[in-house]
């Protein structure tokens, strides 16, 4: 069995898929692995260092047609332009792993399937216990909260820290942040490293905890959430009548704050809105709103995806991709977790899809010619 690893077409994309250190890993495991040229560079790995460790070096046509599994970051669906370049060499030969957006991208998911390629979508591995080292979602959220943090210390015209100085007293910034989840959450922790007073919010009355143990101070808006998560421990869809309430709650809580950084996204919907513009306009000039929900729509009405914008002197960052801006551990990451999932796949050198079992199942999209609901 042969696992080839694509070089990311999707602009600005700079991860890879498997990194040079797991290579041996699924060698011993029994598989023969293919590089495309150059696939690593952009995150800081030569092909020479992928050949030092066993691998096989080749053109993207080579490896796309060497029957076994197709690793991607993101495959047709989350790279709905120049993915599509790929579909006329997919057969019933290859398994694609790789995130594929599925409730965005539908009739992507159908054209894969046509091709009579399996398909694995990594962004749909169950959050369960056995799986939580195959959990691509939390491993990218670490790193996008980490990278908003950083994009607000750098926007904003003071500096986070309490410092008492010749000079004065200059306080610690305020940050907000709204979403408790793995991105919230790491950036609750750096904003607590740089010194900022941190306070939070998220719809799942259970994240206070988690909130108080970073030093963050949990928010209350005074909102029934008893209904706010589903089973798989997402956000669920509350409806406009809650938002309505909850905007009106949070324009008063964002109003002093120096740092909002929105995460909040609901599965294959649009991102609810949070933070209108009056809101946005009740802040003080300076102010930074980091929107890690702008490529669903953003939790600012005034988000727009992939730029930095104004609104009376308040600046608004679409933030797009954070994890693929710090691309080496990203990388680092992203392998780790598929390499779990792969040597959870192998069996004896080949892959084994058990369409029953409850990691393989749900992530499975595409097999045998069919889409699989």
């Amino acid at each position: 069995m042969k696992v080839s690893v694509l070089k990311e077409t999707y602009p600005g994309e700079r991860r890879v898929a498997l990194i040079p250190a797991n290579v041996p890993q699924l060698m011993k495991a029994g598989l023969e692995v293919i590089i495309e040229s150059d696939a690593g560079a952009a995150a800081g790995f030569s092909d020479q260092q992928y050949r030092d460790k066993g691998a096989a070096i080749s053109s993207r046509e080579h490896a796309l047609q060497s029957p076994g599994i197709i690793l991607q970051v993101r495959c047709y669906g989350a790279n709905q332009n120049a993915g599509a370049d790929d579909l006329s060499r997919f057969g019933r030969q290859h398994i694609v792993i790789g995130t594929c957006d599925p409730l965005g991208s539908p009739s992507a998911i159908q054209q894969v399937a046509s091709t009579g390629a399996t398909l694995l979508a990594l962004e749909l591995i169950p959050r369960i216990t056995r799986a939580q080292t195959m959990d691509i979602l939390s491993s990218m959220a670490t790193i996008a909260g980490y990278r908003a943090v950083l994009l607000a210390a750098v926007e904003l015209p003071k500096m986070f820290p309490l410092l008492m100085t010749a000079a004065g007293t200059l306080t610690a910034a305020k940050v907000f942040i709204i979403g408790a989840g793995v991105a919230g959450l790491q950036a609750i922790s750096v904003a607590r490293r740089l010194g900022a007073v941190v306070q939070a919010w998220d719809v799942r009355p259970d994240c206070r905890e988690q909130v108080e143990s970073l030093g963050g101070k949990f928010v209350d808006l005074q909102l029934d959430t008893a209904d706010a998560q589903d089973k798989g421990g997402y956000a669920k869809d509350l409806g406009e009548e809650f938002y309505r309430r909850q905007r009106e709650a949070m324009a008063k809580v964002i109003a002093p704050c120096d740092v909002v950084i929105t995460t909040a996204s609901i599965p294959g919907k649009p991102s609810p809105r949070l933070i209108t513009a009056e809101a946005v306009a009740g802040m003080h000039p300076g102010s930074v709103i980091v929107d890690l929900a702008a490529e669903t729509g953003g939790n600012c009405e005034l988000t727009r995806a992939g730029e930095t914008s104004q609104h009376n002197g308040v600046s608004i960052i679409g933030a797009v991709n954070l994890p693929s801006s710090v691309p080496q551990h990203a990388s680092l990451m992203f392998s780790k977790n598929v390499l779990t999932l792969l040597l959870h796949l192998i069996k004896d050198g080949n892959i084994t899809l058990n369409l029953e079992d409850e990691i393989t199942g749900p992530m499975c999209l595409a097999h045998a010619g069919s889409l699989r609901t």
